[in-house]
């Protein structure tokens, strides 16, 4: 086959972001052009849009997409979550991700049969939402819609609910028919001939009529779901269910009507109603099972939306009055009682409380609220009345931003879920193939009535088969570990996140803020001819008034001593040495050794001190009142309470602990040495954060990164896990993939523990659906009968299939009792 023939031409328009004069267009154009095998490449400033041709066997649109992106540009693409109803296996998924992915525009497309939705990234120029939900509906499948103004959360629960009951009321009927037809079966061997005597062909005419309303209504989805896979030249679970009972079903139509047929084999006829009928409500059984059970495992994301208040007391004027939640905006001045919700995300004005932040942080201990300081939509007030300023409403609150993180956390996939769909694709047409070479080897080669043995035994082996423990295998652990985080204060941004965490080897830590508190505080007071109190009330006077860090800690310090201090009659700063004031008619000096050495004042016996402090990584000030030396204060940035027991813990999980920091090589030790924490990098810039975790990537370490700061978001994105305290900034919290909702670095143990529970999890889910198939498909097809005389009744088989799933998804429900580090 000639190069040219293989070449398969695709030519596409994708819209320009960022493009502001024709160079730019130039920039994107030449861009494009390098990519190895594009043909054309142009682009259009006024239109923002470049066309391109290429070989589409050889490139894809994301390399295209990279491409521009090198260039300093973005591709303006649209993200949707579609969710899907009718979906019954793992076969069922890859048909309509295949499906979604052959579609022109869509960049990317994943369905979660668990939470039975399809995630898009899609061109919006180039396809629309109508046409997924056209290629759905040709697929067989649904999409639910929400009429205008409806939740559509609360509208796909209604869906499942109704789902559900439908499912249990065919169930039920199923039941109530199946169980005369397997009395009709042992008619004969019960004695009830002697009662009543049923002929035969009689006996067999109504259990055909028992039979015919559960084949054909209550086992409508599985011909229907059939069919809808055929026409896309695939197969699907409902094609091993309809075909199975398909061929009970007519094996005992012939046997009924025409049993001369069997008769020139020289057996009887025998009818296998009961077999059909119980081989469908079995497998709804199961899924109505499996159904309740997957229900279980949205749990969290109910308990989060039911968190947010229906309606708030906005303050209009003089009057108070209460308004649905969708009604307020910001800049809306808002009344919160003792016991009430806080409605949205705001800044008090008035007032003060405790707020208990449980639900949103994890932590248990109500928080002091006072004007000035944030709160969160649906944490609950406690005590005292306050108002505030509503700053973010609607889908902007922090509460919104968590469903939906958690929403597209479960949504998502972790690489091990690709082997499973993998796999899944190609199961169900080797089911297909085991079960007729099942058939062909029983019927030549089985004893007498070999057509009876070899229908069974392909019914058998198609009724066994389960593609749906291996669909539910990996995205029912993901829900239920994300949804645990969630409850716990830890977000998980995506499936892959969790599924690396449980890698980490080495964990680097941001210092200031992060295993620090941030802020200095004052850690020693030596004074020298005074009392403490004394040199404690020059130093603050001297310092009142200051906006430096380490002056605004003496005067804190000061006033948590209850020490009354006083304005300077004289203020000079002297930068980078301290500052000279005067306090009622006295100089103070305050600041380091080059300022006492210039101004000639003996600090000789407080230098070991001194020398003693910074090696502990403190900072010394030295204090001097008129001309003699008084003592000194030193201020340090000191370590988090849990700061050392975190190190401590991540050292038991065998993880090698790193800390960065901008400080000298002397402090950062010091702290490292108080935390426990094995290795420092000081001295750090905020641009080189980034290119340490790069060596310690290099070092083949796989690296988890915390920090809270902007300056910590490229470090972050670097890191294979980047993990950001709650309490920082948004930069740092969209650059990670793991977010500390309270701030609490123990939620980085917990972060990875939980991880390591799910993938142990994941990994049991898998086996025994691997286990499933690989064990109980060879029984189906007969290979115990030659040794052991065993053959596996169909019926059995579809009870055992129905027990797969529920077992998946009850051992994934496990998870919720995983408890965060202590």
């Amino acid at each position: 086959m000639s190069e040219d023939t293989k070449k398969k031409e695709t030519k596409i328009e994708l819209p320009v972001t960022g493009m502001t004069c024709a160079a730019c267009a130039a920039h994107v154009e030449k861009g494009l052009a390098g990519v190895e095998g594009v043909d054309t490449a142009s682009v259009n400033f006024a239109a923002e849009k470049a066309i391109v041709t290429y070989d589409g066997s050889t490139v894809s649109v994301s390399d295209l997409i990279a491409a521009i992106k090198d260039q300093g540009y973005g591709v303006a693409v649209s993200n949707i979550d579609l969710p899907i109803k009718g979906m019954s296996c793992a076969a069922c998924v890859a048909s309509v991700e295949n499906t979604l992915k052959s579609l022109d525009g869509v960049l990317s497309a994943s369905v979660n049969f668990a939470t039975e939705k399809a995630s898009l990234e899609y061109l919006p120029g180039q396809v629309s939402i109508r046409d997924f939900k056209k290629a759905i509906k040709e697929a067989g499948y649904e999409v639910v819609e929400a009429e205008k103004g409806e939740d559509i959360v609360l509208k796909e629960q209604q869906e499942r609910e109704a789902a559900y009951r439908q499912l249990r009321t065919k169930v039920i009927i199923g039941a109530l028919l199946a169980a005369p037809l397997m009395l009709l079966m042992q008619w004969h061997h019960l004695g009830l001939s002697h009662i009543i005597d049923l002929p035969m062909q009689a006996n067999h005419i109504i259990q055909m009529l028992l039979a015919i309303p559960v084949q054909f209504w209550i086992g409508r989805q599985f011909y229907s779901g059939a069919i809808a896979a055929a026409r896309h030249r695939t197969t699907n679970m409902n094609t091993l269910i309809a075909v199975g009972t398909s061929a009970a079903f007519g094996y005992s139509i012939v046997a009924t009507f025409f049993p001369e047929v069997f008769a020139v084999k020289g057996y009887s006829a025998e009818v296998y109603f009961d077999t059909s009928a119980t081989i469908i409500v079995l497998i709804l059984l199961g899924r109505l099972f499996e159904a309740r059970a997957k229900g279980q495992t949205s749990e969290a994301i109910k308990k989060l939306i039911g968190l947010q208040p229906k309606t708030a007391r906005v303050v209009k004027g003089t009057d108070e009055t209460d308004v649905p939640i969708e009604d307020v905006e910001i800049g809306d001045i808002i009344v919160v009682r003792p016991g009430e919700k806080v409605p949205v995300d705001g800044v008090i004005k008035e007032g003060h409380s405790s707020v208990d932040e449980s639900m949103v942080t994890g932590e248990s201990i109500p928080v002091e609220k006072n004007p000035g300081d944030q709160v969160i939509g649906a944490t609950i007030n406690k005590t005292g009345s306050f108002r505030f300023e509503a700053l973010r409403v609607g889908r902007e609150t922090m509460l919104a931003h968590i469903i939906a993180m958690v929403q597209t956390a479960q949504g998502s996939k972790p690489p091990i879920a690709r082997l499973a769909d993998l796999i899944a694709s190609y199961f169900v047409p080797a089911v297909m193939g085991t079960a007729t070479l099942t058939f062909i080897v029983w019927y030549l080669f089985g004893p007498e009535p070999s057509f009876t043995y070899a229908i069974l035994n392909f019914i058998a082996v198609l009724i066994i088969a389960c593609p749906c423990s291996l669909g539910l295998a990996t995205p029912t652990s993901i829900m239920v570990g994300t949804g645990k985080g969630a409850e716990n204060g830890i977000l998980i941004r995506s499936g892959e996140a969790l599924e690396i965490a449980h890698k980490v080897t080495t964990v680097v830590f941001d210092k200031t803020g992060t295993l620090t508190k941030g802020r200095p505080e004052v850690t020693d007071i030596l004074a020298r001819g005074m009392t403490e109190e004394e040199l404690m009330y020059y130093a603050a006077s001297a310092e009142k008034g200051s906006e430096h860090p380490l002056g605004e800690a003496i005067v804190k310090r000061a006033g948590e001593k209850g020490i009354r201090l006083e304005d300077s009659e004289k203020f000079d700063s002297i930068p980078g040495h301290g500052i000279r004031s005067s306090i009622k008619g006295r100089t103070v000096l305050l600041g380091n050794e080059k300022l006492m050495l210039d101004e000639k004042i003996n600090i000789d016996e407080l230098k070991f001190d001194a020398a003693r402090l910074s090696g502990l990584g403190r900072t010394p000030m030295f204090i001097a009142v008129d001309g003699i030396s008084a003592g000194i204060i030193s201020v340090a940035d000191t370590l988090k309470e849990n700061s050392a027991a975190v190190v401590a813990s991540l050292h038991k999980l065998g993880i090698q602990v790193v800390m960065l920091t901008g400080d000298n090589k002397r402090t950062g030790e010091a702290i490292a040495q108080q935390a426990g924490i094995d290795r420092v990098f000081a001295e750090v810039l905020p641009g080189q954060k980034a290119e340490k975790v790069k060596a310690l990537q290099a070092e083949g370490r796989v690296v988890a990164m915390v920090g809270d700061g902007i300056n910590d978001a490229p470090a972050l994105a670097q890191a294979d896990v980047g993990i950001a305290i709650g309490t920082g900034t948004d930069v740092a919290m969209e650059a990670s993939d793991i977010t500390l909702i309270g701030g609490d670095i123990r939620g980085v143990v917990s972060a990875i523990a939980l991880s390591k529970a799910t993938m142990r999890n994941i990994k049991q889910n898998l086996f025994w659906a691997f286990a499933y198939n690989v064990i109980l498909i060879p029984v189906a097809a007969g290979v115990l009968f030659p040794s052991f005389g065993i053959l596996l009744n169909p019926m059995l088989a579809a009870g055992a299939m129905g027990f797969s799933s529920v077992t998946v998804v009850t051992n994934a429900l496990r998870l919720k009792r995983f408890k965060p580090a202590a």
